[in-house]
C-alpha cells in the first residue's frame, strides 16, 4: 500500500470540473439539510480545492459558487457580514494552495484547524461589526467571541471531520482508480 500522502492534484481540466460540480453539491445540500450549527463542508471544500485544482479561480470559485447559490436558497443577513465571510471562505483556499508543496498528511490537521480559527475570527468580527448585537467597543467584541465560543466546537468539529471525508476519499481514488484500470487491462489482453 503505498504510504499517506497529500492527494495528487486533480489531472485534467474535466477532472477540476466535475469536482467543482461534486463540491459545490455538497456544500450545498449539507446547509440546506438538517444539521448541527456550523457543521458544513464549506471550509473542508474550500481547502480541498485549494489542495488539489490545478486552477486557481477553479479553487477559489467552490466556496464562493457553493455559497451563493445555498444563500440564494436559505436567504442571508446583512450583506456586509456575508461579504466578510465570504472573503474569509477564501481563506482556506488559499493555506490549501500554500500547503500543496507539503507531502505528508500531517499538513491537514494544521491547514483544517487554522482555516476553522481564521473563519470563526473573521465572521463573529463581521458579527460584531455590523450586526448590532453588540455594543462597538471593546468589551462588546469579547462579549461577541465569548458567546460563539460553542459555535467553534462544530466549526473545528466538521472542518476536521469534511477534511478527513474529502481527502480520504480523493486518496483511496486515486488507489482505486489505478487498479481498476489495471485489472480491466489485464483482463481485455486475456
Amino acid at each position: 500500500m503505498a504510504p499517506m500522502t497529500l492527494p495528487h492534484r486533480a489531472h485534467s481540466p474535466a477532472t477540476e470540473l466535475l469536482l467543482v460540480a461534486c463540491l459545490v453539491g455538497l456544500v450545498v445540500a449539507a446547509r440546506l439539510i438538517p444539521h448541527a450549527p456550523n457543521f458544513t463542508p464549506v471550509v473542508a471544500a474550500a481547502l480541498f480545492a485549494g489542495t488539489v485544482f490545478r486552477s486557481r479561480a477553479l479553487a477559489l470559485a467552490v466556496p464562493i459558487a457553493a455559497m451563493l447559490l445555498s444563500d440564494l436558497l436559505l436567504g442571508s443577513e446583512d450583506w456586509r457580514i456575508r461579504a466578510v465571510i465570504y472573503a474569509a471562505l477564501i481563506l482556506p483556499v488559499i493555506l490549501g494552495i500554500w500547503g500543496q508543496r507539503f507531502r505528508p498528511i500531517v499538513a491537514l490537521l494544521p491547514l483544517a484547524l487554522s482555516s476553522s480559527l481564521l473563519f470563526f475570527a473573521a465572521s463573529n468580527f463581521a458579527v460584531w461589526a455590523f450586526s448590532g448585537m453588540y455594543p462597538l467597543d471593546f468589551g462588546g467584541l469579547v462579549q461577541c467571541y465569548v458567546l460563539a465560543l460553542p459555535f467553534l466546537q462544530n466549526t473545528v468539529a466538521g472542518d476536521v471531520a469534511w477534511t478527513a471525508a474529502l481527502f480520504g476519499s480523493w486518496w483511496l481514488a486515486q488507489l482505486w482508480i489505478p487498479a481498476a484500470r489495471r485489472t480491466t487491462a489485464s483482463a481485455n489482453s486475456r
